[in-house]
C-alpha cells in the first residue's frame, strides 16, 4: 500500500529531488518533463511504464520502487540506478515515511502475534541469530530512511520529549498526570515526542491525541484504557483497548513517538500519530533526544530513563549541539532519593551554561512552567 504522506511534512531544500508518493512522481513528470538526478523512494511505479519508457532517467537511483521489467531495463540503460524491492520481509526498508499506527498494528483482530510489528520483531531476531550480513544492511537502510523522514517530517517544531518508564500503568494517577502533561505541552504548541512505548511514553502521546478535545474526553478515555492496564500478559488486549479510544475519538492531535525493535517486548503505543520505529537503539536514542529542540521532561523511571538524562546530559555539557536545551526532572523523592540522578546531574552543570537549564519539581503539573521558565 503506498503511504500517504504528512499533510504537515513538506520538502525542504536538501529534500526537493526526491520524490516519495505516486502524487509527487506525476507532478515532477507533468512539471518538469525528466527524472533526471532524482531519487524516487517506495514508490510503486507499475502504473507508470509510459512515463518511464519516455523520460530522462540519467543518474536517477530507484530505491525499492516496484516498476514493469520493460520499465527496469530501460530507465537502467538510461544510466539509472535501481534497487529493486526485497521480497517476503515484513517492512520496507526503502520507505519514504516513518510508520502510522494503523500500519504497524494491521491485522490486529488476528492477534498481536500477526501484525508487522510483531514479524519485523521476529525477522530482527530470526536475522541476528544467523548473522547475515545482507540482513545487518537492510536494517541499516531501514533505519537510515526512518531517520530521513522523521529529518523532513519534524522541519520547523517545536519538539518536547517526555521520557519515562514503561511500567507505569493505566488507571494510575501517575499516568493521568502524565497525560494532562502531553495535553499541556500540545497545547502550547509544542510537538510532543515519546520513545513510543508503553507506559509514561503511552500517557504523554495520549494527551497530545486528546489535546483537541474537551477534558472530559481525556477523562473518558482514562477510564476506557484501564480495563487492560499494562501490556503484559496481552499486547493484544491492551492495543485493542487504545484502537477502541481511537476509534471513538478519531479526530486526535499530532504527536511523535520513537521506539524501537531492540525492546521487542514492548510495543510501540497506538497514540502517537507518527512513529519513528528503528531496529538499531543507539540511533534511535540518540536521534530522539537530538531532536528534542525545546526541552526534555524527564518522568520517573529506571535505567533507561536514567540513560537518557545522561544521554542528553552529554551534548549539553559540551555543547556540542549548540546551546543547552531545558531537562526537567520530575518527582524529587525518585531523582534524589530512589535513583539519586539529580545530584550528580547538579555537579556535572555547575559553573556551566546548561547549570541555567535544568530543574527538579515535585509534580508534573509543575513541569510546564517549568519548562518555559528554562527557556523551552
Amino acid at each position: 500500500m503506498q503511504p500517504t504522506p504528512p499533510a504537515h511534512a513538506p520538502h525542504t531544500a536538501s529534500h526537493d529531488r526526491e520524490i516519495e508518493s505516486l502524487a509527487e512522481f506525476d507532478e515532477v513528470v507533468a512539471e518538469q518533463g525528466t527524472l533526471a538526478h532524482f531519487r524516487v523512494q517506495a514508490v510503486d511505479l507499475t502504473g507508470r511504464t509510459d512515463a518511464l519508457l519516455s523520460v530522462d532517467t540519467k543518474g536517477a537511483v530507484f530505491l525499492g520502487c516496484p516498476m514493469d521489467e520493460a520499465a527496469a531495463t530501460r530507465v537502467r540503460a538510461a544510466g539509472a540506478l535501481v534497487f529493486p524491492p526485497v521480497p517476503d520481509l515484513p517492512f520496507d526498508p526503502y520507505r519514504g515515511f516513518v510508520y502510522t499506527p494503523d500500519e504497524l498494528f494491521d491485522s490486529l483482530d488476528q492477534g498481536y502475534e500477526a501484525t508487522p510489528d510483531a514479524l519485523s520483531y521476529a525477522w530482527l531476531q530470526e536475522t541476528k541469530a544467523d548473522g547475515d550480513v545482507f540482513a545487518s544492511m537492510l536494517r541499516a537502510v531501514h533505519d537510515d530512511a526512518i531517520s530521513d523522514a522523521l529529518d523532513e517530517l519534524l522541519v520547523g517544531a517545536r519538539v518536547v520529549g517526555v521520557m519515562g518508564g514503561h511500567a507505569m500503568a493505566r488507571g494510575t494517577e501517575a499516568y493521568a498526570g502524565a497525560a494532562r502533561l502531553g495535553r499541556e505541552l500540545a497545547r502550547a504548541g509544542f510537538t510532543v515526542a515519546t520513545g513510543g512505548g508503553p507506559g509514561a511514553m503511552e500517557a504523554a502521546n495520549l494527551g497530545a491525541y486528546a489535546a483537541p478535545y474537551g477534558d472530559e474526553m481525556l477523562m473518558d478515555a482514562l477510564q476506557l484504557l484501564a480495563k487492560a492496564p499494562r501490556f503484559t500478559p496481552s499486547i493484544t488486549d491492551w492495543a485493542r483497548a487504545a484502537f477502541e479510544v481511537r476509534g471513538r475519538w478519531p479526530d486526535g492531535g499530532p504527536s511523535v513517538g520513537i521506539p524501537t525493535w531492540f525492546y521487542g517486548h514492548e510495543p510501540p503505543n497506538p497514540f502517537a500519530a507518527h512513529i519513528a520505529k528503528y531496529f538499531a537503539n543507539a540511533t534511535r536514542e540518540d536521534g530522539l533526544l537530538a531532536r528534542c529542540t525545546a526541552g526534555v521532561v524527564f518522568l520517573p523511571g529506571a535505567a533507561g530513563t536514567v540513560q537518557e538524562i545522561f544521554d542528553n546530559a552529554t551534548p549539553n555539557y559540551y555543547e556540542s549541539r549548540g546551546e543547552p536545551t531545558p531537562m526537567v526532572l520530575v518527582n524529587r523523592a525518585h531523582w534524589t532519593e530512589k535513583l539519586p540522578t539529580w545530584p550528580l546531574l547538579r555537579a556535572l552543570a555547575r559553573e556551566r551554561s546548561m547549570e541555567a537549564r535544568i530543574a527538579l519539581v515535585d509534580g508534573i503539573e509543575e513541569a510546564p512552567a517549568a519548562l518555559k521558565r528554562l527557556g523551552g
